[in-house]
């Protein structure tokens, strides 16, 4: 059976394990509504398996989309029949949630793609297969099929599907490059906001050092894991919050900003189809770069 190797591992890791192209939010949702039994019986997310246990998982159909298409301009790098990917503005929130169910990425997708968008993330998350944050600009790739979704899913777990992104940090970076390995989960203090805990998930994030400015310093930030908003607290944990970050950064910020400086620049994946490689980049925003024009230049930045 597919769950014998999984002896004394919990249910909801080991349900990921096997169904690589669901996501544990998803798995977490389908064990607490019943979905998945141990030997007939409904379980928690934290169940052990034993030996000798018969695991089953039931994925309900999809309900019908009940989020709005909305007629928002997209800007797409590239498009096919199995996959969009995308140049996310600031200020747009990738899907809907609680308190927040219009203007978001989602919504855009739906009008541009129709009903082509892979049904696996759920209602609210067609054809989502990773997120950026709402602050954060730049390059998602975005699944139009369930078996794209499943493709592009399983990568991200192979950490064959790569994310880089540029930042603008607080402080002189002295080593050239570096790598923050450190285990993230939610704040106890917050729960809104993510921590360095002990216990947490595995979250690695690769830098390398651009250009230095003194009291700020650009880099480039390769992704290992994929946890949320691990750039930001990786880069606060070390000591050099993103510029802009009015979550993890400094009280006082020189510069007008809305939002924090992070782009994710750059993205590649190996196409779910005809199986080529392809790499994707996107231009720093116009905000972005003024910033750094005026650092370069010893200029006071305003507005």
């Amino acid at each position: 059976m597919e769950y014998e190797a999984f002896v004394d591992e919990r249910i909801d890791k080991a349900v990921a394990s096997v169904h690589t192209e669901l996501s544990r939010s998803y798995i977490k949702q389908l064990i607490e509504d019943g979905n998945v039994t141990v030997s007939g019986k409904t379980v928690r997310p934290g169940y052990k398996i034993r030996k000798g246990d018969k695991v089953e998982v039931i994925i309900p159909p999809p309900k019908t989309l009940e989020t709005v298409a909305q007629d928002i301009p997209l800007s797409i790098v590239y498009e096919d029949d199995s996959v969009l990917v995308i140049n996310k503005p600031a200020g747009m929130v990738v899907h809907p949630a609680a308190g927040n169910y219009e203007d978001t990425l989602v919504n855009a997708l739906l009008h541009h793609c129709g009903d082509s968008l892979s049904a696996i993330g759920g209602v609210m998350r067609p054809g989502i297969v990773h997120r950026i944050d709402k602050d954060t600009t730049g390059l998602l790739i975005v699944a139009k099929g369930d078996k794209a979704h499943q493709s592009l899913s399983g990568q991200l777990k192979t950490r064959t599907l790569s994310r880089k992104y540029f930042a603008l940090v607080h402080g002189n970076v002295k080593e050239d490059t570096g790598t923050v390995d450190a285990p993230l989960g939610r704040d106890t203090r917050d729960r809104k906001k993510m921590a360095v805990t002990k216990g947490g998930r595995e979250a690695v994030t690769h830098f390398t050092v651009l250009e230095r400015f003194g009291q700020y310093t650009l880099v480039k930030c390769k992704l290992q894991t994929g946890r949320t908003h691990q750039i930001r607290v990786h880069m606060r944990h070390i000591g050099h919050p993103i510029v802009g970050d009015k979550t993890y950064g400094v009280k006082k910020e020189p510069f007008a900003l809305s939002g924090q400086l992070l782009h994710a620049g750059e993205i590649g994946f190996i196409h779910p189809e005809t199986e080529t490689e392809m790499t994707f980049s996107a231009p720093l925003p116009e905000v972005f770069e003024r910033v750094l024009d005026n650092l370069r230049n010893k200029n006071t930045f305003g507005g």
